[in-house]
């Protein structure tokens, strides 16, 4: 296998993942900025030009993250951060699907729409008037979440780590960065934040 890695915290929630699984694979870095993505040689590889891209060993390749992470649990399945069970495999990818969809997109594009939009708007189409809706979405849903937490659980499946703690602290430190910084008064989500930036994978 081989990833195609670049800056982003997309390729950072595989490389996250893959860190905490404790499996080796080989990386080659493309040049987001420079557009390389964007060309004939990747877009081979993935037709929608995002990164990241995991090549198999058969040649093929995935994108999407999701998949990708599914992929690799399936083929080093310890230790698990999907699940082991399928009833913890359904909570991961319940809780998963919720970020995603919830907090993740809206954050995403309330960047790219907005801030990024200087870099984004030769390569995607932008709405620049959505970008406040958007930020506004994604902070209501952290609210939600930030709730959903009061319980005291350790992660957001509980005791268990999951692709779903990858998937938002990668968002969330990424967020800090580029204008949407995590509002102190989600204090549940701030001390969860900090337990997982404090794992050596928050590293990769």
């Amino acid at each position: 296998m081989k990833l195609y890695d670049s800056i982003g915290p997309n390729p950072r929630v595989v490389r996250m993942f893959i860190a905490e699984k404790g499996v080796e694979i080989p990386r080659q870095t493309v040049d987001l900025r420079g557009g390389e993505n964007r060309q004939e040689t990747h877009l081979k590889r993935n037709p929608m030009g995002q990164m990241p891209t995991l090549e198999l060993d058969d040649g093929s390749c995935l994108a999407e993250i999701t998949a990708i992470c599914e992929y690799l649990e399936e083929k080093s399945p310890n230790p698990p951060l999907i699940g082991s069970t399928p009833e913890q495999r359904a909570e991961c990818r319940m809780w998963t699907r919720r970020i995603d969809l919830n907090i993740v997109e809206p954050m995403g594009n309330g960047y790219r729409y907005g801030e990024g939009v200087k870099f984004f708007e030769k390569r995607i189409p932008v709405a620049p008037e959505a970008s406040p809706g958007l930020k506004k979405v994604a902070a209501t849903r952290l609210q939600w979440l930030n709730g959903q937490m009061a319980d005291g659980r350790e992660f957001i499946c509980g005791k268990r780590f999951t692709l779903a703690d990858v998937l938002l602290y990668c968002w969330l430190d990424f967020a800090g960065q580029v204008g949407q910084p995590l509002d102190p008064a989600n204090t549940n989500i701030a001390a969860w934040f900090a337990r997982v930036g404090a794992r050596p994978s928050a590293k990769a």
